[in-house]
Formats: C-alpha cells, structure tokens, sequence
C-alpha cells in the first residue's frame, strides 16, 4: 500500500513514530514541538492556545468574493486595508454574462486597492494562489484567502480558505477565533516513479482520508525523507489538493529546495528552515511512500472516489455503471447519456482533457506534457486538450524555453491564467461528454452542464502527464507510468524555472500600506448593498425550503459557479439562483416564506404571536463541502432564511458562513429518520433566550401534515461572539451595533 492512516496519537523521536501514552503533560509538551505549534504561537492573540484568535500576515481574494467582503467591512466602519490584502481577477475574467458587470467589479476591485491601500492584480495574469504563492507564501507566515483552495503548505506557511465575512473580520482589525486544531503528521518517504505527478499523490490522499473524516479540520504537517525528492511545483500539486480531505489547513518542512526557490522569487531573505522537533507529538498519522503510487482518477462526482487508473481501466462496465447510477440519484437526471459507450475495443475514450489553475497550472506540470506531446499529434477526433499556465511569470518561462510552441504543434489550445474551467467559466464538455483534468474538483455540475435543462456531463481528475498521455492516443484513456521510459522525464527536486515579473510590473498596482482616501469607488449599476437583515426574534416558525439526503452536499449545489459567479456583487438578484441545479423550487418556496415574514413585520402576521420570526430552512445530511464561497449561506438569508439543519456539517468554513451570516447552525443526529420534506415545519420557542444565555439544546416541535412531534436541535460549541452574532442578525449588524 502507498498510504497508511494511523488514527491515534504518536509521538515523533528519533526518527520514529511510537504509540502515545496516555500522559497529558507530554502530550502537552509534544503539541509544541510541532511546526503548526509555531507557527499559531506566533500568530495568537488570545492569551490561551486552546482558544486560538489569529491575526494573519496577509489576504488574498478573487473577483468573485471581494466586491461582498469590502462591502462588509465598509458597511462595519473600515478605513483602510490594516494588512496586505491581494485582489486577483481570475474568475469572472470570461464569463460573457450580464453584459458589462465582470469589468464593473473589476474596477471597482481597482479603485478599492487604491483607495485602502491594497495590490490589485488585473485579468489574464495569474490564478490567485500561483499569485500568492510566487509573492507573498514564506516560511512561518500565515495567510487568509477567501477560496477553499487557498493552501501554501509547501512554502512553510500555514494557509486558510474561508468565507468572505473572516476576511472582513481582518479588514476590522479582528481576530479569527477557532478551538486549537488537532495536527496530523503526513510523513513522506520514497520517491516518486517517473510519470506520477503530484496529483497522483494528491488523489491517493483525498481517498486514503476524506471518506472517513480522518484529517477533517485539522492541519496536516508535511515532513520526512521524501520531501527532499520533491520539487516545490510538486509540493504546491499535492498541497493545493489537501482542502479536498476536509483538514483546516497545512504546513511542510522547509529545506535548500525551498530556499533556492524564494532565491529565484527574489525573496531569499525570507527563508527559514522549519522541521518538528523530536519528541513531537501529533493526534494522527498517514505515512506516503511516494515510490508506491501509481497514476490515479478520481471518477465523478468527487476527487476522493479514487482508483489506479490501471483498476479503473481493468473494471470499466461495473465503474462507469456505478457513475450512472450516481447520476440518477444525485443530479435526478434520468436516461443520461450512458457512458458505457464510450468503451471501445481499445479501452475507454475520453472527451475532453484540460489541465489547468492552482493544481495543474505549474510550470513542471506543463514541462512534463509538452515533453510527452513534443513532435506528436493529439489527432483530429473529438478529443481536445486545453492548458491553462497559472501566471504570466509561469507562461513566460514556458513560452521562453518552447514549451507552449510544442504544445501548441501537438494540437493543445493555450488559454489565459484562468481559473474558469475549475468551476464551469470556460471549457464546459458536451452533454454526456467526459472530461479528464488536472483542477481541484469535479463535484455535480460544477464543470457548468446543467441537469435541470436535462443535461450531463463528466469529469474525471487525473495528473497532467496521464492527461498528456491520453492526449497522445487521441483521447483513448492511457495512464502516464504505462508509457515506454523514452517518453518521461522524471520530476527532480532542484527543477526550477527562471522567474520573472516584469509582466506583474507593468501591470499589477502595488498600493500596499498607501491608502488614498480621496479617491472614490467606482460602482457599476450591478453592485449592491447588502440587504436589512433583522435581529433574531424571541421565537422561530421556520419552513423547510430543500430537504437533501445525499450524503455530502457541496457548496456548488448550494449556489452553482459558471455562470452565477457574475452576479455575486449583487446579493438579491444572486440568490434567485439558490440550489437552482439542485432543487429549482427552492427559490419560489422561500420567497413565499419570506413574503409571510414581511407581513409580520407590519403587524399583519396570522396565527402566531408578533414575537415569533417565520422563516425557511435548509436541511442537508451534511453541507458544505467544498468551496469556502460566503454566498451559499448569504444567498439562503438573502431570501429570508435562518437556519440549516444537518447531521452533521461538512467543514468549519461553511458553518462559519452560516453563522456570520445569522442563521442558525443546528445539528440533529437522526434527522435523517425525521423524513423532513419541503412544507414541513419546526417550531422553536425560546431560541432568543437561549443564545442570550450558555444553553446548546432546544425542544422544538416538528409540523408534518398537521402531526406535531416533538424534537431536540442542537448548538454545539458556539463562541459567545457567535451567538451575538446570531442575536444581532449577521455579522455587520453585530459590527454596526
């Protein structure tokens, strides 16, 4: 086996893992030998390091979240930027909808940064996290980004994606509060064999981890013999990918590899080795050997559904029968095209390949397909490939050594620094078609088909070089570690590239610590305040909106990406697309609940008392997967609602959403038995005194068809900052207060 999960505390000595005792003042001495230790020490502002409350070196967001944090902030009495606050343009840079509302935002986006002092980086320039990390990941720093994938692990810096109102906290000059995360080693070892790349290892992860929740909310902490074999493009490739395992965040050891790369970056000086320390102690352990993974797929609909693609390729009809079916039952799509035609004599023929953004945007991964495809063809077929460099400095580089040319002549279509294709902006495959990337995810829909129109389409995550190698046979589906040794370079550790940012120069404003509070913003008519949201009630009668019993639902489903993503400075017209793929009816269900709400305001309610809130609910298995994205929950308050109510919650930055948000994050355990449908009701007296006060369960009563039963919903660990957030009505009425 590759991977090993050790679900129980081990101390690191010696160079050897031992079983943890049962000694809580070792444990406690152990949890500070730890790189993460160090690294919330130094970044802690509470005083204790059980209840953590960080201050970040830095910010980063894309056009898709910052219009609404700057909103926040300003709407809470912001001034200026207190610290780095990076905006990037790389997600509504091609999306032809709404006419000119994408360059609205961007120039809103530039006035902002002039106007607080922030460094504003235009479109087609780089993939947030390529940015981020070519100029600001070091060493012992941490980082706040408002995009799930925002990991810079492998420059020994701890890196957290959240929703949009943490950010607006930081612009406050607020704290991120959260419980001290349990840490996890990942020690690596062996050396990778030429033609598996860091997807490979990062899907062999995701799989080893996240059906199980082993890593889930905590900071997996990289080091061990195999790292020195690694280059540090093949360390952000598995890094990048650790969000899809549920943890919190991540951090490498550091060593000449790293230095020699912020040498090339310019930023020599802001090296530091870092390693644990012996005797440290860790809650879990998975242990890599790099030498015994092969090339992988994640199969629709999510990267942890894992296999060889040698098993994948040896059990075609019982997989893809299984995608089908899955199908069926998430998207509610029935007789899809089946993709059991897609099964030749010669084995399985792909439709679509595209290598792309934070993950496969790497000048390595690049390198490694241009040299399998040099002097090729990737024939005249249906088949397509597409390659997207994560940066100008990174196209550059490629473009220089005559890299992009061999691509190029093979046939590959070369796109701007783009993160469209990663979540349904650009490259949407046909209806039935199958996509094999190199990009973070391949939830329901998120590539951009439609299922409510009746349509469906796959993808598949695999590595750029069995991409590559795919390419080459014209589609058929061909894993890079079978192709003959003449055609793989292997992946060296002191692989870099010559770096440069005269393009960054010419165009990016660098407005950092040089507020001018002169210049105005600019708004487009697109551009909206967010709306009045009241504070919470004495008593709830809340509707079910959406009932779903899938067992994860992703933020994706809860408010879809493509096309969307435009509307996301304009909060009202934005939440018209609520579960819009999931469930259409969601929308016009809550605006008729919202509608009864309104009445009550003006003293017109019906038979409940005026001191009781009436609203909709949302009730998932287990939301929030995915995308840290503010607007799965805000879209739901937008239209009134003020509560979820789930099994259990899929990651902190979701719940976290909810919260700030002002909707309650209720938990019940069986509710599944409930068999809650649309139209279904709970009413919760007291819900106002309970925040008021320390109380974590409430009885409520469920109305199902006129039967009353009643139930107990549950708030487990919420902070007192978050409680009066709740009471307030979201986070910038609790700021405003």
């Amino acid at each position: 086996m590759s991977i090993t999960v050790t679900k129980k505390g081990v101390y690191y000595k010696q160079g050897q893992f031992l079983p943890a005792q049962s000694d809580p003042a070792g444990v406690d001495a152990g949890r500070q030998k730890t790189m993460a230790y160090g690294i919330l020490c130094a970044h802690n502002h509470s005083g204790d390091m059980a209840r953590l409350q960080i201050k970040f070196d830095a910010m980063a967001s894309h056009d898709i979240t910052y219009v609404g944090i700057i909103q926040t902030a300003r709407a809470s009495g912001m001034e200026r930027f207190p610290i780095p606050y990076v905006l990037t343009n790389c997600h509504n840079s091609l999306c032809a909808v709404g006419g000119t509302i994408n360059e609205d935002d961007h120039l809103f986006g530039l006035s902002a940064a002039r106007k607080y002092g922030g460094e504003f980086v235009p479109a087609h320039q780089a993939v947030i996290h390529s940015y981020m990390r070519e100029r600001y990941a070091a060493p012992g720093r941490m980082i706040l980004g408002s995009d799930s994938h925002t990991r810079y692990g492998a420059y020994g810096c701890m890196a957290i994606g959240e929703g949009g109102p943490e950010l607006a906290r930081q612009l406050l000059e607020k704290t991120y509060d959260i419980a001290y995360p349990p840490v996890i080693a990942v020690h690596l070892t062996g050396r990778p064999r030429p033609g598996v790349g860091p997807q490979d290892v990062a899907l062999a992860l995701v799989g080893a981890t996240f059906p199980s929740g082993a890593v889930k909310n905590a900071v997996l902490e990289f080091f061990g013999p195999g790292v020195r074999e690694l280059s540090m493009d093949y360390r952000s490739g598995i890094d990048v990918m650790t969000t899809e395992t549920a943890c919190l965040s991540s951090v490498w050891s550091t060593d000449e590899v790293t230095r020699a790369h912020l040498a090339a970056l310019g930023r020599g000086d802001s090296f530091q080795f870092m390693a644990p320390a012996d005797g440290a102690y860790y809650d879990a352990l998975v242990e890599i050997d790099l030498s015994a993974v092969s090339s992988m797929i994640a199969l629709p609909f999510h990267p942890s559904n894992v296999f060889t693609i040698k098993e994948f390729k040896a059990n075609l009809q019982d997989l893809l029968h299984q995608v089908e079916v899955d199908t069926a039952q998430q998207l509610g799509v029935k007789n899809a095209p089946s993709l059991l035609h897609k099964i030749t004599i010669d084995g399985f023929r792909a439709d679509q390949g595209v290598i792309a953004g934070c993950s496969g945007g790497t000048y390595q991964n690049l390198k490694r397909a241009a040299e399998i495809l040099k002097g090729r063809s990737t024939g005249a077929g249906p088949f397509w490939l597409s390659c997207y460099p994560g940066s100008m400095p990174i196209l550059q580089e490629l473009t220089r050594k005559g890299y992009i040319t061999d691509l190029m002549c093979a046939g590959a279509s070369i796109r701007s620094c783009f993160c469209g294709p990663c979540f349904g902006a650009g490259d949407v495959p046909s209806n039935g078609g199958f996509s094999i990337r190199h990009s973070t995810r391949n939830f329901p829909n998120r590539e951009g088909s439609k299922p409510a129109d009746g349509q469906v389409s796959y993808v598949a995550l695999m590595d750029a070089r069995s991409i590559a190698a795919t390419a080459l046979n014209g589609g058929l589906l061909t894993a890079a570690d079978e192709l003959p040794p003449e055609l793989l370079t292997p992946d060296y550790p002191n692989e870099r590239w010559a770096y440069s940012d005269k393009s960054y120069k010419s165009r990016v404003y660098y407005g950092v610590g040089r507020p001018a509070p002169q210049v105005p913003l600019v708004f487009g008519p697109n551009i909206a305040d967010w709306p009045e949201q009241i504070p919470l009630p004495e008593n709830l009668l809340l509707t079910c909106c959406a009932a779903i019993y899938d067992p994860v639902t992703t933020t994706d489903e809860l408010i879809p990406s493509g096309e969307t993503s435009s509307y996301r400075s304009n909060p009202v017209k934005l939440s018209q697309f609520a579960l819009s793929r999931k469930d259409p009816q969601y929308v016009p269900r809550a605006l008729k609940i919202q509608q009864e709400e309104l009445k009550r305001r003006k003293g017109q309610g019906g038979d409940f008392p005026g001191d009781t809130g009436i609203g909709s609910f949302i009730m998932a298995l287990k939301p929030g997967d995915g995308s840290a994205r503010e607007q799965a929950a805000s879209c739901q308050r937008v239209l009134g609602g003020c509560a979820n109510v789930a099994a259990e919650y899929a990651t902190k930055r979701y719940r976290s959403n909810v919260v700030n948000w002002g909707m309650l994050p209720f938990i019940a355990e069986d509710v599944k038995r409930w068999n809650l449908q649309p139209g279904d009701s709970l009413y919760i007296p007291g819900i106002k005194k309970l925040l008021e006060g320390n109380g974590e369960v409430i009885d409520a009563t469920l109305i199902q068809e006129g039967k009353r039963t009643p139930v107990k919903l549950k708030l487990p660990g919420l902070t007192r900052e978050e409680r009066d957030i709740i009471l307030a009505g979201c986070l910038i009425n609790y700021y405003a207060k």
